[in-house]
């Protein structure tokens, strides 16, 4: 663990996402000190999410031993449309949340500045700026767990759009006729292919009557949605045919929508990163990157890699942290 002394300015960064919220105390240098997890509970609305946000922070710096007062900045990406400028949360459907004014709550929790964004924009900002340490000048970044977001590097700065709503690649239809998805529409690339489409439809299989390993792997009162993106590797390692087949299907769902980013963009890098990916990268990369070959238009893919990040899960509180240190800046 990084030494922290007492006077040293400290950044926290925070992952908010549909089902966890996990918080990272870091060094100026962007070095990891702590972490601390808590479940998100959307269903219980904003208010309390905002709590459970305040806490996590905290636990995470009191397992660090230190004191919020050590804290210069917290960096904290939200699952949604987000303004950056005013850190209000604008659409977020896995919340449920609509105009929340999330940094101005947290500031008066906290009594620290705050910086919000978009949680694929920060996990990009995690991935270029430390793994890839800035040296791609183009990179999308597309992450796939309980939804799908995406974050957009051009000439090594962030892209935000001219609504700041860039990188909403999960609500790409690819499907005019497919299941419905949390933003209202239908077909989209999150309703095909994310987790909670992963789940959704092999419940829904194993309701028609197919078998699956998963079964077993249930408590008392489970549902199959209920869980982890892990259970599907093992399911996966005792031969379960229908979460393999389930599987590949989202992979070449996720081809697609690499191919349509080259074909459109031509970034310099494509990095896939979120739970989903984490746990199943060995299973799904083979299968995105030869979808995304075969559907990218012939020469335009030349070059171009195609790559599983390796923060995993601390993408989104290492690029928060970038996030916090780049306010603090300005």
């Amino acid at each position: 663990m990084p030494e922290v002394t007492p006077r040293q300015d400290l950044l926290v960064g925070v992952d908010l996402g549909g089902t966890k919220i996990l918080a990272g105390v870091f060094t100026p240098q962007l070095k990891r000190v702590a972490t601390a997890k808590l479940s998100t509970k959307a269903e219980r609305g904003y208010a309390a999410v905002l709590e459970r946000i305040d806490r996590c922070i905290r636990d995470a710096v009191d397992e660090a031993d230190l004191s919020l007062r050590q804290v210069r900045g917290i960096g904290i990406g939200a699952p949604g449309a987000v303004n950056p400028e005013t850190g209000e949360v604008l659409f977020a459907p896995n919340l449920r949340w609509k105009d929340a004014p999330l940094k101005r709550d947290l500031e008066k929790l906290l009594g620290v500045p705050v910086f919000v964004e978009n949680d694929c924009n920060v996990c990009t900002l995690g991935v270029h700026g430390v793994e890839l340490e800035g040296k791609p000048q183009s990179l999308v970044g597309i992450f796939v767990g309980t939804g799908i977001g995406a974050g957009i590097i051009i000439q090594g700065r962030l892209f935000g759009g001219f609504n700041r709503t860039a990188g909403e690649i999960g609500h790409m239809v690819l499907e005019i006729e497919g299941p419905k998805c949390g933003c209202g529409n239908r077909g989209c690339f999150e309703a095909l292919a994310s987790r909670t489409a992963i789940f959704r439809r092999l419940s829904d299989a194993i309701r028609d009557g197919a078998k699956s390993q998963l079964t077993e792997l249930l408590g008392p009162g489970e549902e199959i949605v209920d869980l982890k993106s892990g259970d599907l590797r093992k399911a996966l390692r005792k031969g379960d045919k229908l979460v393999e087949k389930v599987i590949e299907e989202a992979s070449e769902y996720i081809g697609i929508a690499v191919a349509n980013v080259i074909n459109f963009l031509n970034p310099q890098c494509i990095v896939l990163g979120g739970g989903v990916l984490d746990a199943l990268q060995d299973d799904m990369m083979p299968i995105i990157v030869a979808t995304a070959r075969d559907y990218a238009m012939t020469g335009t893919d030349k070059g171009i890699e195609i790559i599983a990040s390796r923060l995993g899960d601390e993408a989104g509180i290492t690029g928060s942290a970038v996030l916090a240190r780049q306010g603090l800046k300005t």
